[in-house]
């Protein structure tokens, strides 16, 4: 008899090697077989007995081919093919899983593409880990700035230093065809650029015996000036600029790689002037100090050295230097450390979001593997090992990982270019990691890393949840009851995980949202709705006296009072909601002095500042024009000053000083106005001083306007309105008080920590919605004979519908409880990020609360109306 018959010969014919195979098993088969008919046996016992003995078709094949040829390979390109045709066969399921994974992917990636550039990535320069920012330190500013005289001291007595440089942030005004045009830059010590280790692209560097008082005039310039004003000419170098009316020898070009966070998008470097007026007080602070560590030197050893200096300086010059301490952290962290907070917090969010994503593609493989369960029994029935079947439920899960994560990346790419975009143009010189944000080396190691985490987890899960006895079950039965319990059970706890990682998203978007509402919000002492502002610079030659800056001061405010649509101008050396800073240590005359600093924001204002801004007066008088160096000098002062230092009494006559009460410091306090919020919107109020901008005048002061209409109208008009009185100033930054307040950095990331949050926490909320659903449906679905025989016997829809929304109520109770919890834990933890908001928020958790169960109430409406909509006999009859 042609035994190869019953095994299909022609399914073997696929090559001259599988035809020898079968031609051996047929002969040997028909041995036995012909064998035990002599022995007495029936055709088709001995056939059966046969097949016993040699041990299974397929299994003999397969260690036929093993010996052959390679046979991972090419069970990975067969694994492959299959795993293909089946995500063909389910365009749904592929569709589904590939781009929920590639969103949690995706949004991931980006996320840490950030952490990665501004936290992970070593600053652009040789060794940077050895880069500190040394600045001195006093209470109310951990990082303060550096005097002068402070800084040669610490340079000249440190052990621990191979090199220690300063600099300061500077405007200059560049002479250019068209007028003077206002320009970023920097003021330096001649070491500076050795010490971070950047050599000069073009020219030289500056030379120590250059940094010297009436030193020689001489500038470097960035690559980027380079090329934008002077089309990348060699000969630039030699040339001159006129920076501040005074003519400057260009020696160098920086790299074109060159960035230096601390003072953004700088065009010129210039040295630090020794005999500048600031420069000689040891109690004038304008200087932030970089240095570079000697070898086998800690963080921690350096500050402690640099704290004994501030110590010993302390006692050297008590009036100058009480309570002035020093400050040593590396640079990346002087740089960027405020981001970090933030960048973790949304980190944590993406990680959560990925999270869901997993679980909701884990529960479509799972849901999957159930309606494969009798191939995969079938399979094992004819010789496929448990090892086998795995590898084809790790080709499966490669196959899908490998086109999320394929999408992933290209989300990725496009959602980090939307993220720089929404960075205002203003802050993004401040954070030079932006140029080379992408898709470096270390980003797609994360995004392998995490692209293999989740290979694993939808390979072991089916491997697990289909076991060698459940296989075995499958086959038996083949029926649809035995498919759903263990399924049940295990989405069940899924969707509880997917619902309580949702709450801890959306508690954090709530408490953001609300931090953002409240920061926004919080009492600024003025009215910022109409106004406008701008800033103004002159050069100190041609007004270096104070007559000729009051006259300049009082023709910019004149001229610009003079546009149509404005009411009130004003000027003030800083602008409201700026920063806490520019501060003055004071005494009072008749009040007991212990030696501590009393220190005070100052600012300095014209007459009509006040009622300008719309700040109210809270007793005594507004300053007049006629007051200036010819009159006693008087000031203003804020409640928080008032309350501080004058508890029950009227401050309105009394005299404050600086610290020795020298007679030239004494000024009368003429009025008390309502606290102005001077620092940034998260930041307390601080005593605060204002002087008359007529008895101090300065060269660089800002503009305010109140207007009758829309205050971006006029922004246009007051530049060019200045430039027609006083051509040789520059105008800069016109923007109005809102867009100031709205585009502040503090606002910007409130701002972004809550829409983030927010969306990430909305896609959270779908998916763990959507996964409810799922396991709410599968479980009427496999209890749809039980429903039919409920209703058969008598059961009222209402209780169909009870029994459904109950099984959906449990498990979003279940999750919301965990989340709740978990909310609370992880706000704790950014508590540091919130603005008048506590951790326990009990109405945002609340309202989290009330939101989930109402979603949960949604998603199991549909499958608890289908299920009440069973007909009894076609249940049963299906069954």
């Amino acid at each position: 008899m042609r035994v190869a018959g019953l095994f299909g010969a022609g399914s073997f014919n696929k090559s001259a090697h599988e035809r020898e195979m079968t031609d051996e098993l047929d002969s040997h088969l028909a041995m036995h077989i012909a064998d035990n008919i002599r022995a007495g046996l029936t055709p088709e016992e001995a056939r059966r007995d046969a097949l016993l003995k040699l041990g299974g078709v397929e299994s003999v094949k397969e260690a036929y081919r093993e010996r052959r040829t390679v046979p991972f390979l090419e069970h990975l390109l067969l694994d492959i093919r299959f795993a293909l045709r089946q995500l063909r066969k389910n365009p749904g399921f592929a569709t589904t899983a590939t781009l929920v994974l590639a969103l949690g992917l995706g949004v991931s990636i980006a996320i840490f593409a950030f952490v990665d550039a501004a936290l992970i990535k070593p600053l652009p320069y040789p060794e940077p880990s050895r880069l500190m920012a040394v600045t001195e330190s006093a209470p109310g500013f951990p990082r303060g700035y550096l005097s002068y005289p402070n800084y040669r001291d610490w340079k000249q007595s440190n052990t621990v230093f191979s090199s220690l440089d300063v600099f300061d942030g500077d405007g200059f005004l560049l002479k250019t065809p068209s007028g003077p045009e206002p320009t970023r830059g920097g003021r330096v010590s001649a070491g500076f650029f050795r010490t971070l280790r950047v050599n000069p692209a073009l020219g030289r560097d500056f030379l120590a015996t250059e940094e010297v008082p009436g030193g020689a005039h001489v500038v470097m310039m960035s690559y980027d000036t380079w090329q934008r004003r002077f089309g990348g000419r060699t000969d630039a170098v030699g040339q001159s600029v006129t920076l501040n009316s005074e003519s400057y020898t260009i020696i160098g070009v920086l790299p074109q790689d060159f960035h230096f966070a601390a003072l953004g998008a700088a065009e010129f470097w210039k040295l630090y002037d020794p005999s500048s007026e600031c420069a000689k007080r040891r109690s004038c602070h304008n200087l932030q100090g970089v240095a570079r560590l000697k070898d086998g030197v800690s963080t921690e050893s350096a500050l402690a050295e640099m704290t004994v200096i501030a110590k010993r300086l302390e006692d050297q010059y008590p009036d100058s230097n009480r309570s002035q301490g020093a400050s040593v952290v590396p640079m990346s962290e002087a740089d960027f450390g405020y981001l970090r907070p933030i960048l973790l917090v949304l980190m944590g969010g993406a990680t959560l979001l990925l999270l869901i994503a997993c679980i909701n593609v884990a529960a479509l493989v799972l849901v999957r593997s159930e309606g494969r369960k009798r191939e995969m029994a079938v399979r094992s029935a004819l010789g496929a090992s448990m090892l086998r079947q795995f590898t084809q439920f790790v080709t499966e899960a490669l196959v899908l990982v490998l086109a999320a994560s394929a999408l992933g990346i290209v989300f990725a790419g496009w959602a980090m270019q939307v993220l720089k975009l929404l960075i205002p143009a203003d802050m993004q010189p401040g954070m030079p990691f932006l140029l080379t944000l992408g898709l470096n080396p270390r980003v797609l190691i994360f995004a392998a890393a995490v692209a293999l985490v989740a290979l694993v987890l939808f390979s072991i899960t089916p491997a697990l949840h289909l076991s060698t006895s459940k296989l075995r079950d499958g086959l038996a039965e083949g029926s649809r009851g035995s498919a759903g319990m263990a399924w049940q059970r295990l989405g069940s706890r899924l969707v509880v995980v997917e619902l309580a990682t949702a709450m801890v998203l959306l508690v954090g978007a709530g408490l953001f949202g609300k931090s953002l509402y409240r920061l926004l919000h919080v009492e600024l002492g003025f009215e910022p709705g109409q106004l406008a502002t701008m800033s103004v610079g002159a050069p100190d030659i041609g007004y270096s006296k104070d007559q000729q800056r009051i006259a300049l001061g009082k023709d910019v405010v004149r001229q610009v009072k003079a546009i149509p649509g404005i009411e009130a101008a004003a000027i003030t050396t800083v602008l409201p909601v700026s920063y806490n800073g520019n501060t003055d240590w004071i005494r009072f005359v008749g009040k007991p002095y212990d030696g501590k600093h009393i220190e005070v924001n100052e600012r300095d204002v014209s007459a009509d500042y006040f009622r300008t801004i719309g700040a109210k007066l809270v007793r005594g008088r507004y300053f007049t024009d006629a007051e200036d160096e010819s009159r006693p000098k008087v000031v203003i002062i804020n409640q928080t000053l008032a309350n501080k230092y004058f508890p029950g009494e009227d401050p309105v006559g009394q005299q404050i000083g600086d610290t020795s009460l020298t007679p030239a410091s004494l000024k009368t306090i003429i009025g008390v106005v309502a606290d102005i919020k001077e620092g940034t919107l998260d930041t307390e109020i601080w005593p605060a001083e204002y002087h008359p901008f007529n008895q101090d005048p300065n060269t660089y002061f800002a503009v305010i306007v109140r207007t009758s209409q829309t205050p971006g109208s006029v922004l246009t008009a007051l530049g060019p309105a200045v430039h027609q009185i006083r051509s040789d100033v520059g105008t800069f930054g016109e923007v109005t008080m809102m867009e100031r307040i709205n585009r502040s950095m503090t606002a910007y990331l409130h701002r972004s920590s809550a829409w983030l949050v927010g969306g990430f926490a909305l896609t959270a909320l779908l998916l763990g919605v959507v996964g409810l659903y799922g396991v709410i449906a599968h479980s009427v679905s496999q209890r749809t004979r039980e429903i039919g025989v409920r209703m058969a016997m008598g059961a009222e829809v209402g209780t169909v519908y009870r029994m459904v929304l109950k099984e959906a109520g449990w498990l979003a109770a279940l999750g919301i409880g965990v989340g709740a919890v978990a909310s609370i834990a992880s706000a704790v933890l950014a508590r540091k990020l919130l603005f008048g908001v506590s951790s326990w928020d009990i109405p945002t958790l609340l309202v989290v609360a009330a939101v989930l169960a109402i979603a949960a109430l949604v998603a199991s409406f549909v499958p608890a109306r289908r299920a009440a909509s069973v007909n009894p006999m076609e249940a049963l009859r299906s069954e």
